[in-house]
C-alpha cells in the first residue's frame, strides 16, 4: 500500500481552485509534500484548510482573547468544547457554532443538524447535555421567503432538540433586512461531567483500534464545510441542497447513550465527533493532538451508497457518527456496549508511530500525509486581511436626532414597540420547544434561564445568549463589548456570577477590507470586556461570507454567557411581587437613541452612534445587583435592553401577570428617556424596609439610582403616555408575531 493513487481528473491549479485553495497555498502543499498530491490528498487540504476549519483568517485574532485562567479546565480551541469548573469535581461542558447557511438553503435539516452537531461537541467530551439554547436572526417578517424559513428554522430546532430530550431553555430572535438572504441560526449546548470522566480529542497508544460509532456514511453534506461556509449566497445558491446533511435525533440519542457507557466501562482512549470535513477531519485532528498518525482503510467503512470514491468517503458530512479510539483488548466489551444500543460499531484503522496519516481504498494508498500539516496550529495557513474603515461610519455617526420627524404621540410609539417583531413575544418559536425534558429546568423566564444541577444540590448554572448587531454596526468595539456585558448582566439578573462565554461570530466576507475591519475591532471589544469582566472565552465558532449580492449581515458576534448561582435560595425573577414596592433605575439616565428600536419604527434604518459603555460603570452596576440580590434587599431584577425603559417595565408587568406599575418620568418625557437603548441599566423593586439599605449600598458602589414608581395592581401607567390593563398589554405583546406570520 505505498502506491499513490491519482485521479483521472488532472491534479492541478485549477483542480486546487475547485477545492477553495488558492496559488500560494497549493504551493505550501506541494512543498509539504515534496510532489504532486492525489485528487482526494488536495481535496482534504481544501477542507481542511478552508476558513470553517482552519480559522485561517481569522485565528491570530481570535488567540488575543483571553483563553484561559479563571475557572476554565482547558484552553479555548483545544478540545470540542470549553470546560469550567463548578465546583465538587464537576465540570460544566458548553459551545455555540453557527449553521447559518446550510438553513438558507435547507432550513429544517440545516437547523435540525446544527443542534445535532453541538450536541455531539458536549457529549464527545463525556459530558450529558443538559440544555440547548439559540440565537437566531431573519429578515423583515413581510417578507414570505423570511416567513418559509423562520418556519422550517424554527421546526427543524424544536424537531432535533424535542426527539433527542434535551431542554431547550432560552435563545433570542432578531429581524432586519440585512438577514433577509442570509439568516443566522448558532446553536449552543452545555452539559455536565465529572471531572474523572473527561475524555479528549487525542489519539494515542500506538496499535490502539479506530473505530467509527454511528450512522453510515453517504454522499449527504460532501463540502458542506468548505463550499457552503465559505462563500456568498447568489442565484446557483438552491443548488447547494444536496450538501446539506440530513439529521437522526433518535440515532444520536442511542449514540450518547453507548458513548456514556463505554466511557464509564473504561474503554475508550480518545474521542471525536464526526462534524465538518467528516473522517478528514477527525482523523487527522485526533492524530496531530496525540503526535501520531492513523492506517484507515475505507473499504471498512460502512456505506450507504455503492460506488463511493475515497474523496467523497473522506470529505462525507453524514451526521451521527463520532471517531473512536478504543485500548486495544476491550474492543470486545465496546462492541457488547454498542450493540446493546443498537449502535453499529466498526473498526476502520489503528493507531500508527508515524505522524502520518495512511489511508486506503480498494487496497490502495489514496493519502499519505503529515497529520500536523492538515491542521489548525500546525500546517493550515493563518492570514493577517488588510482592513479598512467603513466609509458609512462617519455618516451615520453624525446623525442629528433633532432632525427625526416624529408623526406619532409616545402613546403610539409606545404600541408600535411593543408589536415590533424583535420586541414583541416569541412564544409561538419558544412553544415549539420542549423546556421541561431532564426535569431539571428552574425557570426559562425573564433575563436568563436557570437550569439546577442534580449532581450538586442547591446550585444552579444561568445561561443567555446575546448580541445586538446594530450597535456592533455602529461601533463594532463599543457593539462587541456591549455583546459581552449585556449577556453577563442578564445571567446577574437572575442572581447568577458570570464566569465565561462562549461566542459564534458572524459577519460578512474576511476579504472585503471594511467586513473585516468590523471583526478586528468586534473581537478587541469583546477581549476587553472578557477581561475587565473576568469571563475568559472557552472558544466557540467563527462563520464568514455571510452575505448575499445585495448585501452584508449587520457583524454579529453572539455571545453565550455561563453563570453560577451558588444556592438556589438566591435567584432572581423580573416579576413584580408586592403592591407597593417602590421601582428604581439602577445605572445612568443619558437617553441615548443610537442604535434603537425607536428609530428603526420612525425612520426605516439604523441610526447614530452605538450606546456609550462603560466598562467600569458595568462592573460596578454588577457587583451591586449581585450584593442586592444575596441580600434580599431587592425583589425584582431586569435588565433594560430594546425598546428602553418603557419597554422593559412592560415586560416586568407582563411577567407578574397580576401586578404592573404607576411610573412618572415626567411631563414630558423625551423619545430617549422613553425608549432609548443605553447600556449598563438595570431595574429593581424594593420594599419600603428596605429603601435605606439598598440606598446605602448603591452609594458604596458609585452606582446612580432613580426612583421611577411603585408597583400596582392589574394596571400599567407611564404618566402622561400610557394608562393600560395588564391583560390588554400582554394581549398585544403575545399575539403580534403570530398576527404578522398568519398564525392563530
Amino acid at each position: 500500500m505505498n502506491e499513490i493513487v491519482y485521479s483521472e481528473i488532472p491534479v492541478s491549479i485549477e483542480t486546487a481552485y475547485e477545492v477553495g485553495l488558492n496559488d500560494e497555498e497549493y504551493s505550501m502543499i506541494l512543498d509539504i509534500l515534496g510532489r504532486v498530491p492525489s485528487y482526494t490528498e488536495l481535496g482534504v487540504y481544501g477542507v481542511l484548510w478552508s476558513e470553517h476549519c482552519s480559522y485561517k483568517n481569522s485565528i491570530k485574532l481570535i488567540k488575543t482573547f483571553p483563553r484561559s485562567g479563571g475557572r476554565l479546565l482547558v484552553e479555548a480551541g483545544a478540545e470540542n468544547a470549553g470546560l469550567v469548573d463548578v465546583g465538587d469535581g464537576y465540570a460544566i461542558a458548553f459551545k455555540i457554532e453557527s449553521h447559518n447557511h446550510p438553513s438558507a438553503v435547507e432550513p429544517y435539516q440545516g437547523a435540525a443538524t446544527g443542534v445535532g452537531g453541538i450536541l455531539r461537541d458536549i457529549f464527545s467530551m463525556g459530558a450529558r447535555p443538559i440544555a440547548s439554547l439559540n440565537s437566531l436572526r431573519f429578515g423583515e417578517l413581510n417578507n414570505s421567503r423570511t416567513q418559509y424559513l423562520m418556519k422550517g428554522i424554527v421546526k427543524g430546532i424544536g424537531d432535533y432538540g424535542n426527539s433527542f430530550g434535551v431542554p431547550t431553555v432560552a435563545g433570542e430572535v432578531y429581524f432586519d433586512d440585512c438577514y433577509q438572504d442570509n439568516p443566522l441560526i448558532n446553536a449552543e449546548a452545555v452539559g455536565i461531567v465529572h471531572k474523572d470522566k473527561i475524555i479528549s480529542a487525542t489519539a494515542k497508544g500506538i496499535g490502539n483500534p479506530v473505530y467509527i460509532l454511528g450512522s453510515r456514511t453517504g454522499r449527504d453534506g460532501i463540502h458542506g464545510a468548505s463550499l457552503l461556509a465559505s462563500r456568498e449566497f447568489d442565484e446557483k445558491s438552491e443548488s447547494l441542497r444536496p450538501s446539506v446533511q440530513v439529521g437522526d435525533p433518535f440515532a444520536e440519542k442511542t449514540m450518547l447513550e453507548a458513548l456514556l457507557e463505554m466511557l464509564d466501562a473504561n474503554v475508550l482512549v480518545g474521542v471525536q465527533d464526526m462534524g465538518a470535513a467528516g473522517i478528514a477531519s477527525s482523523t487527522s485532528e485526533m492524530s496531530a493532538r496525540g503526535n501520531v498518525g492513523m492506517l484507515i482503510d475505507l473499504d471498512k467503512v460502512p456505506l450507504r451508497e455503492n460506488e463511493m470514491s475515497a474523496y467523497e468517503i473522506m470529505l462525507s458530512e453524514s451526521q451521527e457518527r463520532m471517531l473512536l479510539v478504543i485500548e486495544k483488548g476491550k474492543d470486545a466489551q465496546a462492541q457488547k456496549i454498542a450493540d446493546k444500543w443498537d449502535v453499529p460499531l466498526t473498526q476502520i484503522g489503528e493507531v500508527i508511530e508515524e505522524e502520518i496519516l495512511k489511508i486506503s481504498r480498494n487496497g490502495k494508498l489514496v493519502i499519505n500525509v503529515p497529520t500536523q500539516s492538515l491542521v489548525l496550529g500546525g500546517g493550515a495557513p493563518q492570514y493577517d486581511r488588510d482592513s479598512k474603515k467603513p466609509s458609512y461610519l462617519d455618516q451615520l455617526n453624525a446623525y442629528d436626532f433633532n432632525n427625526l420627524e416624529i408623526k406619532f404621540t409616545n402613546e403610539e410609539l409606545f404600541w408600535k414597540l411593543l408589536n415590533s417583531p424583535t420586541i414583541a413575544s416569541k412564544k409561538w418559536v419558544f412553544e415549539q420547544y420542549d423546556s421541561q425534558v431532564l426535569t431539571n429546568t428552574v425557570s426559562t423566564k425573564g433575563d436568563a434561564a436557570i437550569i439546577r444541577l442534580k449532581e450538586l444540590p442547591g446550585k444552579a448554572i444561568a445561561l443567555s445568549t446575546d448580541c445586538n448587531g446594530r450597535y456592533v454596526y455602529l461601533d463594532p468595539y463599543t457593539g462587541g463589548m456591549e455583546s459581552v456585558c449585556e449577556s453577563a448582566r442578564n445571567v446577574v439578573c437572575v442572581g447568577a456570577e458570570p464566569i465565561a462565554i462562549t461566542n459564534c461570530l458572524n459577519f460578512g466576507n474576511p476579504y472585503d477590507p471594511e467586513v473585516y475591519w468590523q471583526f478586528k475591532e468586534a473581537v478587541r471589544g469583546i477581549r476587553d470586556a472578557c477581561i475587565a469582566l473576568n469571563t475568559p472565552v472557552t472558544g466557540g465558532n467563527v462563520s464568514f461570507h455571510n452575505e448575499s449580492q445585495e448585501n452584508a449581515i449587520f457583524p454579529t458576534p453572539v455571545i453565550g454567557m455561563l453563570g453560577i448561582i451558588d444556592n438556589l435560595d438566591d435567584r432572581m425573577s423580573s416579576e413584580f411581587k408586592n403592591s407597593g414596592d417602590a421601582i428604581y433605575l439602577l445605572g445612568n439616565n443619558r437617553e441615548e437613541l443610537g442604535g434603537s428600536e425607536i428609530v428603526k419604527i420612525l425612520t426605516g434604518n439604523i441610526l447614530g452612534k452605538a450606546p456609550i459603555l462603560n466598562l467600569q460603570e458595568e462592573i460596578e452596576l454588577q457587583k451591586l445587583t449581585l450584593d442586592l440580590i444575596k441580600n434580599k434587599i431587592i425583589n425584582a431584577a431586569h435588565d433594560v435592553a430594546e425598546g428602553g425603559i418603557a419597554i422593559a417595565l412592560a415586560e416586568m408587568s407582563i411577567d407578574s401577570i397580576k401586578y404592573g406599575c404607576s411610573v412618572d418620568l415626567g411631563n414630558d418625557p423625551s423619545l430617549g428617556m422613553l425608549f432609548g437603548e443605553s447600556q449598563s441599566r438595570i431595574i429593581v423593586t424594593v420594599s419600603a424596609e428596605n429603601i435605606s439599605e439598598f440606598e446605602k449600598l448603591c452609594k458604596e458602589y458609585n452606582v446612580q439610582n432613580f426612583k421611577l414608581g411603585s408597583v400596582i395592581e392589574n394596571n400599567f401607567i407611564i404618566n402622561k403616555v400610557v394608562n393600560t390593563s395588564i391583560s390588554k398589554l400582554t394581549a398585544d405583546w403575545e399575539n403580534a408575531l403570530e398576527n404578522r406570520i398568519g398564525i392563530h
